[in-house]
């Protein structure tokens, strides 16, 4: 584990006073690092030779998949007057603006004006194109410095392709500061918010540690009581039998993506996992969109999982929507107040805020 903040506070010249720390910059102030790749829509979502809307960041992104099946992506703008590429129809390869039919390639140049004339003024070469790539069932696009884009590596989701797991896709726009959502899954101490739905549930820290750009924790998780959804115990890897274990769960936040893995008592491997991000949508940062991967052990009767399928979504929507109403008045409270007002005493999410400061740019 690395070493502590009163640790870290107090180092200095011998004899010297340090005095007081100097206060950290208002972490609801860090913007998300445009420099990683970011989900912005389903692949689903952009079908072939349609156009789609997405946004990073307040900065309206065009994607349209070519007749090849390629997607790309563009800056949502027309550089002749300013219409939005997405509302644009695709041709061949290119998409053509719905007003004037100006027709851009993937790279967002001009490729053709269909009435420009000799003696015309000289057109503009085009619009910003973004680095594009689709996995996962999701189309990632680079929003930062494009020169940046090939060497660094899309997130690492083995799970997903793997036999023994089955994935639930989510996504959804919650209105708060992405922040907010990495604090509330790295911080199992807030099972009380969902005691409806899973029952008592005693989670104990066995320990975390923290780097320059990631945090793990591990909690020990105890059903001690209550009325258990029948979901949470599929999802726990108790069987149809409904047999009680502990469960250990590992959280970590690897900047600027967060996983989560369960493994149940006695297994080896684990029963779930999830893969998760939180991209900005507006300028301000106080609302993003939360794109899940939830991969799910598949049973020894494959038809059990597909029949419990739906009633597993139902669950895991019932938790999200209780998260997403606590995160998003932690975010209505930062707007009335002006300021972040917390007053956090786990250590272990002063060591995330930390990381998303250091990691992010301030906005």
């Amino acid at each position: 584990m690395t070493e502590n903040r009163s640790d870290q506070i107090a180092r200095g010249r011998p004899g010297e006073d340090p005095g007081p720390a100097p206060a950290p910059p208002d972490l609801r102030r860090i913007g998300a690092h445009p420099d990683f790749w970011y989900p912005v829509a389903l692949s689903r979502s952009v079908r072939k030779e349609g156009v789609a809307a997405a946004v990073f960041a307040g900065e309206r992104i065009a994607l349209y998949r070519a007749q090849s099946g390629a997607v790309h992506a563009l800056e949502d703008r027309c550089a002749h007057r300013q219409v939005p590429l997405s509302m644009g129809v695709v041709d061949g390869e290119t998409l053509r603006c719905c007003y004037h039919a100006w027709a851009y390639r993937g790279d967002g140049r001009i490729s053709q004006i269909p009435y420009l004339a000799k003696g015309d003024a000289r057109p503009p070469r085009g619009v910003r194109a973004y680095p594009v790539r689709e996995a996962y069932g999701l189309v990632f696009v680079f929003p930062g410095d494009p020169e940046k884009a090939a060497a660094t590596p899309l997130p690492d989701v083995p799970a997903f392709a793997s036999p023994r797991y089955r994935t639930m896709t989510f996504s959804r726009t919650v209105r708060c500061h992405y922040s907010f959502l990495h604090e509330n899954l790295l911080d199992m101490n807030h099972q009380f918010l969902h005691r409806g739905v899973v029952g008592k549930l005693q989670p104990q820290l066995l320990g975390y540690e923290s780097g320059p750009a990631s945090v793990e924790a591990r909690y020990l998780f105890t059903h001690t009581g209550g009325r258990r959804n029948r979901s949470a115990s599929l999802l726990a890897a108790e069987g149809l039998g409904g047999q009680p274990s502990s469960d250990v769960m590992t959280i970590r936040t690897e900047y600027p993506y967060q996983t989560l893995d369960l493994v149940p008592e006695k297994a080896d491997h684990p029963a779930l996992r999830l893969w998760a991000v939180y991209v900005p949508e507006d300028a301000e940062q106080r609302v993003c969109h939360a794109y899940g991967l939830l991969m799910i052990e598949k049973p020894r009767i494959p038809a059990a999982l597909s029949v419990a399928w739906p009633f597993i979504r139902h669950f895991t929507e019932r938790v999200f929507a209780e998260d997403r109403m606590a995160v998003e008045a932690e975010q209505r409270a930062w707007d009335e107040q002006g300021e972040d007002r917390n007053h956090e005493v786990f250590s272990l999410i002063l060591d995330v805020r930390d990381v998303l400061r250091a990691n992010g740019v301030p906005l």
